[in-house]
Parts: C-alpha cells; sequence; structure tokens
C-alpha cells in the first residue's frame, strides 16, 4: 500500500477529485489533504494538518497550476517526499501531466515507470537587529523589495562576506534556475535549465548603471542589508512575508534540501518554453 497527499486548486471541486480518490482507494491506497481542502471536497475524513500533511506519503500530487506546485513543494519537502504536478488551465512551467492525465500518472508511479529531478532550493535567513535569526525556504525566488508604491528601498549587498554594491531600486531577486521563468524573467534575467545549480540576482529598476543580473555559485553567500531610512520586505515564492527594518538582513545560499519533481520523460523544458513563449512559428 502507498500513500499519497493532493493538494488542491481553490477552484477544484469534488467532481474533480473523487474519481482518482475512488481509484486509489479501491486499491487500498491512502489518500489525504489538507484539511482545508478537504472539507471544501467534501471529504474532511481525509483532512490533516499541514504540519502532519507530509509525513509518511510516497508521493505528493499537486493539482492546480505553478501556485499549487509551489506549495506542494514547500509542503513536501520536509519530509524529502516527491512531488508530481498536474496542470490546470493554461501550461505550466512547473507541472509534469494535464489534470485528465492523474490516473495514468499514478499508474505508471506505481509500477516504477517515472524518474525523480532535484531541483534546487534557496535556504535563507532573515537578521533581525535584536539577534533573532528567521529561516526561510523558497523553490522559486526570495525578493527584498521597496515597502510603499512610488518609493524606493536601498540595499547594501555582500557576497561571500565581501561589499559588492549598493542598490538604490525597487528590490533585488534573488533566484533558483528553477524560478528563472518567474519573476526574475520578468526583469530580464536570464532563463537557465531548471536542473542546474545556481542563483540569479537581478535588479527589479535599479536607479544606477549597473542594472545586469548576475549569476552566482549556488554555495555562495549573498547577504542583503536595507540601509537608508526606509523599510524593506521580503517575499518568497510570490507571498509577502516579513519587512526588513533599516539595519537587518536577508542571507541567502543554495538549500541542503532539494525539492523532488516526478517525471516521465515526456515534459520538456524546452518544449514548454517554445508553446509558452511562442518561439517556434513558422
Amino acid at each position: 500500500m502507498s500513500a499519497f497527499g493532493f493538494v488542491l486548486h481553490d477552484r477544484l471541486g469534488a467532481e474533480d477529485i473523487s474519481p482518482t480518490v475512488a481509484w486509489l482507494t479501491e486499491r487500498s491506497h491512502e489518500v489525504r489533504f489538507i484539511s482545508g481542502d478537504a472539507r471544501r471536497i467534501g471529504l474532511p475524513e481525509l483532512g490533516v494538518g499541514e504540519r502532519d500533511f507530509p509525513v509518511g506519503l510516497d508521493l505528493v500530487v499537486s493539482m492546480g497550476g505553478d501556485g499549487t506546485m509551489l506549495r506542494a513543494a514547500d509542503l513536501a519537502v520536509r519530509e524529502h517526499v516527491p512531488v508530481l504536478g498536474a496542470n490546470l488551465g493554461t501550461l505550466g512551467y512547473l507541472t509534469e501531466v494535464d489534470s485528465d492525465g492523474v490516473t495514468m500518472a499514478l499508474k505508471r508511479f506505481l509500477s516504477g515507470a517515472y524518474r525523480v529531478e532535484e531541483r534546487m532550493r534557496l535556504g535563507v535567513e532573515l537578521r533581525r537587529s535584536g539577534g533573532e535569526c528567521q529561516p526561510l525556504s523558497a523553490l522559486n525566488e526570495v525578493v527584498v523589495e521597496k515597502s510603499e508604491p512610488g518609493q524606493t528601498v536601498r540595499l547594501d549587498v555582500e557576497l561571500d562576506g565581501a561589499g559588492f554594491t549598493t542598490w538604490v531600486a525597487d528590490g533585488l531577486i534573488l533566484a533558483t534556475p528553477t524560478g528563472s521563468t518567474a519573476y526574475s524573467f520578468s526583469v530580464g534575467g536570464p532563463i537557465v535549465d531548471p536542473v542546474h545549480r545556481s542563483i540569479i540576482m537581478a535588479p527589479v529598476a535599479p536607479h544606477m548603471l549597473f542594472d545586469r543580473t548576475m549569476v552566482l555559485r549556488p554555495d555562495c553567500e549573498a547577504k542583503v542589508t536595507v540601509s537608508g531610512d526606509r523599510d524593506g520586505g521580503v517575499s518568497v515564492d510570490g507571498r509577502r512575508v516579513e519587512a526588513l527594518r533599516p539595519g537587518e538582513s536577508l542571507v541567502c545560499t543554495a538549500a541542503e534540501r532539494p525539492s523532488l519533481f516526478v517525471t516521465f520523460g515526456g515534459h520538456d523544458f524546452h518544449a514548454v518554453l517554445r508553446q509558452k513563449l511562442g518561439l517556434w512559428e513558422r
């Protein structure tokens, strides 16, 4: 018997997931959901809290888009569980199969006809003025950004303990290769194959001549300190999580534990780019 956990997009209802649940339970496999998702689809008995959700699972199945996949990956990495992404609607960068192919994908997983792809994550530490350190983790990117519209934030950047530059900008993105097609891409950053290991450092609307994106070693330690007299904010994978006061810092390097993605070999990254960006139109 295997154990499967499902993370659902908000618009999914019972009719979207019930056939898959029935298929698994008829074969004596365990199925679980996060409590809120379970209540929404009318299966509260299969719901557990987020802390307990990944414990003992063989696979986490994300049913939604890239946002749902990011949420699933955050939960799964705690227990080193692989994630399978089922896409709803438009083509996603992170998902592996279409939503109507979930049962077939589960059959292939159970038969062992799959491989696991490692995706580098960022290990982040917020260092407070009072000495407190707060750990965070990101699959796509972490951003230190301005706290108010119409303003900028002043950011002192150190690389491997040595001063590098000061940016006065809307913000600074530190992204993984997986996140190179997300926020970093929108500010002119490079597209990097997602199985590569590196840190992409991209300023957002900097008020200085040096406005280039840099690709750093994965073990490079990037420290970003809010200077000047304006607060900054920290966003992780698109979610605003914290404020940084002047003098407080964010330290970022490759996380020790990667996310694990299940793949069947048919979801080619270059093909996704061609379709998503309309690159092969003759």
